[in-house]
């Protein structure tokens, strides 16, 4: 984890956020990706909690798996089913990651949870995750809610949330190169962590992938452990219909469905994942929802940060007439290819210069990420990530992709020092300007 995944508004509960990221020394920064004996140790200390959830939703993948659940969430709410959820990392505060019912978990709650699990712990060496998930757990058990959202924090296979012993249904969406030095440098290799999560008997839903390479990896470990399959392009499909709807087929059942209230060609997808998911449970007449709700769940989704057009706010309010603000949290090849596509659909509907603020962690490797979106670019420009020590210097960023062919680049050290400097270089042509390369830097701008 990152010292920005501790930032919190509530300065004791900042305190106490920090002293977890740094609980295990030695590991600052860095993840830890093992089900370790202490962690299970907690879990137990606090009367296994993770055996006592809601029934759950696991969802795994590189890309797309926020999105899904945010989906999903939108749709049981709109079902009227009182639905619990996991994701990380948060963008402003750390009380997004945990929704109780419905809502975020409230600061006091969080605290008091916080000082409880420290107290099991008894000073342990544990991870930030592992305490935090830990946390989660509780909490889901203290309040009464129909349905577990619960999104992976990293892989699947050993990640702390993969302790639920028989979920409901499991999801894998897209596997892309991410994290490679603790998944593999292969996608069959990261598509076998996030396989993972599959358990014997629980529906797992597949979505759409770019390399048929692993899909033997998902078919192969779902016949060994008796896992019934759900995957794109086969058992369920989903393609783009007009400009406002979807064509999703269940098996042999064709169905015209709203766009997804999300903006990207790629939400389509995450649509006719957490579509399938529905479908699978109705089939099992489990949790099913109604039509109506479906369509409510597609047509108010909100899922901050992802392809989000910023209108309001401090950056907002430095634009001149004309100009739209966007940010986005991708940052590994497919969110590149996947902005790729929407510059291509922003230029053929609505045309305008697009200059992309690109600010990424420095564990990151910033060419698969921009290779795609350089062609469809009038600038670059490269920028820290304010508060956030672990980010990359713009001057660093600029050397990893010095061999990529674009001419146009600069340098800033914020994202307002970014913005401010296209607009006095531009002052009469109207621009599309697009924040993006990390989910923290999408939280700072936020």
């Amino acid at each position: 984890m990152f010292g920005a995944d501790a930032t919190h508004p509530d300065q004791s509960l900042q305190d106490k956020l920090l002293s977890i990221y740094a609980l295990r020394s030695g590991t600052v920064g860095k993840i830890d990706l093992t089900l370790r004996p202490e962690y299970l140790m907690l879990l137990a200390r606090l009367g296994d909690p993770h055996l006592r959830l809601p029934p759950v939703i696991h969802v795994a993948g590189t890309n797309g798996k926020g999105s899904v659940l945010a989906l999903l969430q939108a749709m049981f709410a709109a079902g009227r089913h009182q639905v619990h959820a996991y994701r990380s990392p948060h963008l402003k505060k750390f009380n997004e990651r945990i929704v109780l019912s419905g809502k975020e978990i409230s600061d006091a709650r969080l605290e008091s949870l916080l000082d409880r699990v420290l107290e099991s712990n008894d000073g342990a060496p544990l991870t930030f995750f592992e305490i935090t998930t830990a946390l989660a757990f509780l909490a889901f058990t203290e309040t009464p809610a129909d349905l577990l959202l619960l999104e992976v924090g990293l892989g699947g296979r050993l990640d702390s949330t993969n302790v639920v012993e028989d979920p409901l249904a499991t999801v894998i969406t897209k596997i892309s190169r991410d994290h490679t030095e603790f998944l593999g440098e292969t996608l069959p290799a990261i598509a076998a962590e996030k396989a993972g999560i599959m358990k014997p008997g629980a529906p797992c839903i597949i979505g759409p992938q770019e390399d048929e390479s692993v899909w033997p990896v998902f078919e192969e470990r779902a016949a060994k452990i008796s896992c019934p399959l759900y995957r794109f392009g086969r058992e369920w499909n989903v393609e783009e219909a007009d400009s406002g709807h979807l064509w999703f087929r269940f098996r042999t059942d064709e169905t015209l469905w709203p766009r997804p209230a999300l903006t990207g060609r790629h939400q389509i997808d995450n649509a006719g994942t957490a579509l399938a998911l529905c479908s699978v449970l109705a089939q099992k007449k489990k949790h099913g929802l109604s039509a109506a709700a479906l369509r409510k769940g597609l047509t108010e989704v909100c899922h901050p940060g992802r392809l989000q057009r910023l209108t309001t706010g401090p950056l907002a309010s430095m634009l001149p007439t004309g100009w739209e603000l966007w940010v986005d949290g991708g940052h590994n090849d497919s969110a590149g290819a996947a902005l790729a596509a929407q510059a291509r659909l922003w230029s053929t509907e609505d045309p305008k210069p697009l200059h992309l603020i690109c600010g990424m962690m420095r564990h990151k490797n910033p060419r698969p990420f921009l290779q795609p979106l350089l062609p469809h670019l009038s600038s670059l420009t490269l920028t820290g990530i304010p508060g956030v020590e672990e980010s990359c210097p713009p001057a660093l960023l600029l050397e990893r992709i010095a061999v990529l062919p674009f001419a146009a680049i600069k340098k800033a050290q914020t994202p307002q020092e970014a913005l401010s400097s296209l607009i006095k270089s531009r002052k009469i042509t109207e621009s599309r300007v697009l924040i993006a390369g990390s989910l923290y830097l999408a939280g700072y701008v936020l």
